[in-house]
């Protein structure tokens, strides 16, 4: 029979384990979310530019942010302490991220997209072991491993014969790496401010860093279409709001690596959505290269129990 203490500890262990699972639901809803990003960054191409549109969605993200927070009543201001790293992370993962993710998703498939996007938690994981110092067990070397190969099976692949296809591949390798390093800035930061507070600061500066990407774009801007406008919008307030708040309130609990783990989720419904949406046709290279890549974040992503 159960004494008091251990029905007492059972009873913590679940509460801990209900909120936790909490904090994996948020992180996974944001996933969701962008898996069908690609998708509407494609459609939204149909009268922006990359960079113009990666700034016009963060502006009006702002813009509802500001309606949000005065609705809500939220206050909450940056203590001039942490200025100078909320600034950075908004130029990571909103200027830098969105501008280099962006520009790689123009010049290849949203599925070959989505597919490659998968192995940021690989990334990050790796980066992990340099930058933390931690101590890789042979699963996650394996998961690694596994994932570069993953990888350059997929940078391979040209797009319906579009040779500017491997470059973007490669490029948006490139969007993997400043995703790894905003995730390290934030994560201290996300214990410090509310998940509005600081999704809100992160947008206003990266909306700041954009201004001059966009002058050296040099792209005029044209009157949207209603296809264009509703990616706008879906990539606005689906993505850029709905999903950070919702990543940002499960980086709280769960390490950097393990909430980007849950982007495995991206390449399945990125390339569900690529099917149905964009009538993209999927070679088995690429669902080969998927395969391999999730195998491989699966494996980094383990947690020692």
């Amino acid at each position: 029979m159960l004494n008091a203490k251990s029905l007492l500890d059972n009873q913590k262990t679940n509460i801990q384990n209900g909120t936790l699972s909490y904090y994996y639901l948020a992180s996974t809803g944001a996933v969701v979310l962008w898996s069908a990003s690609f998708i509407a960054t494609k459609l939204a191409y149909e009268t922006f530019a990359p960079i113009q549109l990666a700034a016009v969605r963060t502006l009006f993200a702002v813009i509802l942010f500001w309606f949000m927070r005065k609705i809500t009543s939220n206050n909450e201001q940056i203590q001039k302490e942490d200025r100078m790293r909320i600034a950075l992370s908004g130029f990571l993962g909103i200027t830098l991220y969105f501008a280099i993710e962006n520009i790689g998703v123009s010049m290849t498939s949203s599925s070959n997209s989505a597919l490659i996007v998968a192995s940021f938690p690989a990334v990050t994981t790796l980066l992990e072991f340099f930058i933390y110092h931690s101590k890789p067990n042979i699963k996650k070397v394996l998961g690694i491993i596994l994932a570069i190969i993953g990888v350059a099976v997929l940078t391979q692949i040209n797009v319906d014969g579009n040779s500017k296809s491997m470059l973007g591949n490669i490029i948006l390798i490139g969007a993997g790496i400043v995703w790894a390093f905003y995730n390290f800035i934030t994560r201290d930061l996300t214990n410090k401010y509310s998940a509005m507070t600081l999704t809100y600061y992160q947008m206003l500066a990266g909306f700041i860093f954009f201004l001059p990407f966009v002058i050296i774009e040099g792209k005029t801007c044209r009157m949207p279409t209603i296809t264009s406008a509703s990616a706008l919008i879906y990539l606005s307030v689906g993505c850029s709001i709905v999903a950070f708040l919702l990543y940002n309130l499960g980086l709280r609990k769960l390490s950097s690596s393990i909430s980007v783990s849950l982007m495995n989720l991206v390449p399945v419904l990125g390339l569900i959505f690529s099917i149905l949406i964009l009538h993209e046709s999927v070679s088995t290279i690429q669902i080969l290269g998927g395969v391999i890549v999730i195998i491989g974040v699966i494996l980094s992503s383990i947690q020692k129990g």
